[in-house]
């Protein structure tokens, strides 16, 4: 049964139901898992073109002479900053164009060149020996071909939106061998919600994706890990301790490589120039330190396999640490995703070290400690604990890490969180900042809003003082209260000019012309009701009473336009980016 939308040759396709959803989740999965792996083997291509062995960086590095190991990367981010010039003579559509914010706020529809054009520049940065991740562009490719499939089908924007959801879950799955983790990533860090009619197609363009992966020639896991030994008892204090200190750690180096982004911002010069200088930076270090190379894949997995001394781990991981500031600072398209791993492994050994030290009888050896450290930072930086543990989960396949994985990495969110707000990406910061402003909407009270009632009279208040009042203010109403300031209720300007104006007799003070079935707001009446309020009242301001007193004691005046500022500034965000 085809759709009615338009018609055409790919109508029977677009069957109606959200379980055809599913079917199609398969297809955006397996385009994921294509695109990723002809990003890998294009990287191995500008390997063997440079004259190295595809793959491992480091060593690339080590195998270069001096001047072209200090000279490559600068190069590369030349070139990669050329590709950005081609990328921007286009204007990025109104939702962006990350797959992130098309998914959250945009309309699904992933532009082309944009795409294109700086996964080509991510190409040249990640070949040339920068220090970033090359998950971004490959999921951006894996959501691009989504959205393509989708467009070309004619899909509408909700469901478009859902395909490229599978699209990117697929990407992260083909880069990390991570099915499960892959969807969390997608719904816990991206969305934001666990809803099923997200979370199903997702889920299964996930396992189509891990299938493909595995089927495709030369495809491995991105960690060789290994056996993790059984921690009892006490031993479980120092993951502890490495989960507060990833906690606190975790933020600094995001908020390191927002103040690098910031500082180079600030140069005037040409992108090309900008990367340039980033690539000439991780040259420079590259010199001492080959292990800046790449994301630092090669050397979380030496971590997990060889000894290491506490002098080397704490060179690399701060000549680590300079290069990835020098790489993204410099605008180069990327991840930190994986440096964020090589972090957290890097200081998990070094908390492993300083273990064994102290307690030479503990049996969990330090590699223990890097693999659950890669968890507990990832944490902390992405504040997606469920997809932190997942992720560590499927990489070692092992029971025995489970409990101080969790332990660590719930740990290390709910310090990271309490700390600062720095997070890795801004779809997660922009949810965060409105679920914040949201509570605070919800906490808002008449009372946070309380101005002083300036027309107000007693019950013995004469027409002549009534009269000035009203032309002092601009009022239709003033409001009348007993001896003990209690609120009585409010003398219309309208039944006052009427009454005088026909000349009428009898009546000669406030308590006179009450009219005591007024509206009113409590000190305690939140946001939303004193709307509806208003919304019956179609006036501009109305008295707060404290109605926990039998006097009705007035407090003051709220008025609509204080409670419309309120609600634009603390209100719910748009249904499209919940």
């Amino acid at each position: 049964m085809g759709m009615k939308d338009g018609g055409g040759r790919w109508s029977f396709l677009r069957l109606q139901g959200d379980h055809t959803m599913l079917l199609w989740a398969v297809v955006a999965g397996l385009a994921g898992a294509l695109a990723t792996a002809a990003f890998r083997e294009a990287i191995d291509l500008l390997q063997r073109m440079i004259g190295s062995r595809p793959g491992d960086f480091v060593q690339m590095a080590r195998h270069l002479p001096w001047p072209l190991r200090f000279a490559l990367p600068a190069a590369g981010g030349v070139i990669a900053g050329l590709c950005l010039v081609i990328a921007q003579k286009r204007p990025s559509p109104k939702g962006g164009a990350d797959y992130m914010d098309v998914i959250v706020v945009g309309n699904g529809a992933i532009p082309v060149w944009q795409s294109l054009w700086r996964s080509l520049s991510s190409l040249f940065s990640i070949a040339s020996g920068g220090s970033i991740g090359r998950e971004g562009p490959m999921v951006q490719l894996a959501a691009l071909c989504a959205s393509l499939i989708g467009r070309v089908v004619r899909f509408d924007t909700a469901r478009l939106r859902v395909l490229v959801a599978c699209g990117g879950a697929a990407g992260i799955t083909s880069a990390y061998n991570a099915p499960i983790a892959g969807a969390f990533f997608i719904c816990e860090l991206v969305l934001g919600s666990m809803a099923m009619e997200w979370f199903g197609p997702i889920l299964v363009a996930c396992v189509v994706a891990n299938i493909a992966m595995r089927k495709l020639g030369g495809y491995h896991p991105p960690y060789e890990m290994p056996a993790f030994p059984a921690i009892e008892g006490m031993e479980v204090v120092p993951f502890v301790l490495l989960g507060l200190l990833c906690g606190v750690l975790a933020p600094l180096f995001l908020r390191t490589i927002t103040v690098s982004k910031r500082w180079v911002a600030g140069f005037t010069m040409p992108l090309p120039v900008k990367l340039g200088y980033g690539g000439l930076a991780v040259g420079f270090v590259s010199i001492w330190v080959p292990e800046v190379w790449g994301n630092g894949y090669e050397v979380v997995s030496a971590l997990l396999h060889n000894p290491w001394t506490w002098q080397a781990l704490l060179l690399v991981l701060a000549a680590k640490i300079v290069a990835t500031m020098a790489s993204v600072g410099s605008g180069a398209v990327g991840g930190v995703f994986t440096p964020t791993l090589f972090v957290g492994a890097v200081l998990g050994n070094l908390i492993g070290l300083g273990v064994h030290a102290m307690w030479p009888a503990a049996a969990a050896a330090p590699y223990a400690y890097a693999m659950v450290g890669m968890g507990a930072f990832l944490a902390a930086a992405t504040n997606a604990p469920m997809m932190a543990i997942l992720m560590i989960f499927e990489m070692t396949l092992s029971y025995q890490i489970v409990l101080p994985l969790m332990l660590s990495s719930v740990l290390a969110y709910f310090v990271a969180r309490s700390t600062q707000q720095t997070v890795m990406y801004e779809v997660t910061e922009r949810r965060q900042h409105d679920l914040r402003d949201r509570l605070r909407l919800a906490e808002t009270r008449m009372a946070d809003l309380l101005r002083p009632a300036e027309t107000v009279v007693p019950l013995t208040a004469g027409l002549d003082e009534m009269m000035s009042m009203f032309t002092a203010h601009s009022v239709k109403y003033l409001y009348v209260t007993d001896e003990e300031g209690g609120f009585r209720g409010v003398v219309a300007l309208r039944e006052l000019t009427t009454y005088l104006h026909s000349g009428g007799e009898g009546r000669s003070m406030a308590a006179d012309f009450l009219t005591p079935g007024f509206y009113v707001l409590t000190s305690d009446m939140s946001l939303t009701d004193a709307l509806h309020l208003f919304r019956e009242f179609k006036g501009e301001r109305l008295p707060v009473i404290n109605d926990k007193l039998m006097s009705r004691h007035l407090l003051g005046v709220v008025h609509k336009t204080a409670l419309l500022d309120a609600y634009v500034r603390l209100g719910p965000a748009p249904a499209a980016s919940r």
